[in-house]
């Protein structure tokens, strides 16, 4: 009896040591995986994923934040306080006429102030003339400010097509070594399959990138546009209420 309960102990011990061991192990794996980093899980990731499609979608992401980046600098730069420029043309208006306002919209930045100085040079024209001026300046302004957006769109349409093409191709490689070989063999095709579902993963999340900076720019876009619009009312008010033009 004393022979089988130390055996019977030793085998416990035994079973304990390799329990311990094992969670040391997975413990030691979760602490290098974590000692990596997020940027070098990544990067692992990405050239699992190949660079044939990887490196497409990769440069979508990087050609898309750049139109992203540029239009959010040119939108940044054109807004202005419109409704400061509308005092300060009114005040113009008053006090040194029409030469006194567009001098004004001379050393101010922006669309409001470039719609505003083509309504007031068209002025000694007639009120419709000026006003002609001012939505036709205004359509070339907002092509302006809606240039490259186009190109962004389109990168936030192609990236997860990448990703799904990928996907289909990285299947039909599967399938093709089952067809080969003939047995369904879990490790024979993991590979294949975990690339496929990479370039889905990296192309999803720059379609997700682009379409965050894509929706704050259009709202900036229709910000803009809607000042522009009310300035350009405003401006039509100013000049029938000072009477600075004159009717042919």
């Amino acid at each position: 009896m004393k022979k089988i309960s130390f055996t019977l102990a030793a085998a416990g011990m035994f079973v304990m040591g390799t329990t311990t061991a094992s969670a040391a192990m997975l413990q030691d794996e979760a602490a290098a995986a974590t000692s990596k980093g997020f940027t070098q899980i990544l990067k692992e990731q990405f050239i699992q994923g190949g660079p044939a499609f990887m490196g497409i979608v990769l440069l979508c992401l990087i050609l898309g934040l750049a139109v992203a980046i540029e239009r959010i600098i040119y939108l940044n730069l054109a807004s202005t306080n419109s409704a400061k420029l509308r005092q300060q043309v009114e005040d113009a208006l008053a006090s040194g006429g029409v030469e006194a306002a567009k001098e004004v919209c001379r050393n101010t930045k922006g669309p409001v102030a470039s719609i505003y100085y083509q309504g007031l040079d068209r002025s000694s024209e007639g009120l419709e003339a000026a006003e002609k001026a001012v939505v036709a300046y205004g359509g070339v302004q907002m092509g302006q400010l809606e240039k490259n957006v186009s190109w962004l769109s389109l990168f936030i349409a192609i990236a997860p097509m990448l990703g799904f093409m990928g996907t289909v191709i990285g299947m039909i490689a599967a399938f093709q070594k089952i067809a080969a070989v003939g047995n369904l063999s879990a490790s024979l095709i993991a590979g294949d399959i975990q690339v496929a579902l990479l370039t889905t993963v990296f192309g999803l999340i720059t379609a997700i990138i682009l379409q965050i900076f894509y929706n704050y720019i259009i709202a900036k876009i229709d910000s803009i546009v809607n000042d522009m619009e009310d300035s350009s009312i405003a401006l039509i008010d100013m000049l029938a209420a000072h009477k600075v033009v004159v009717r042919k």
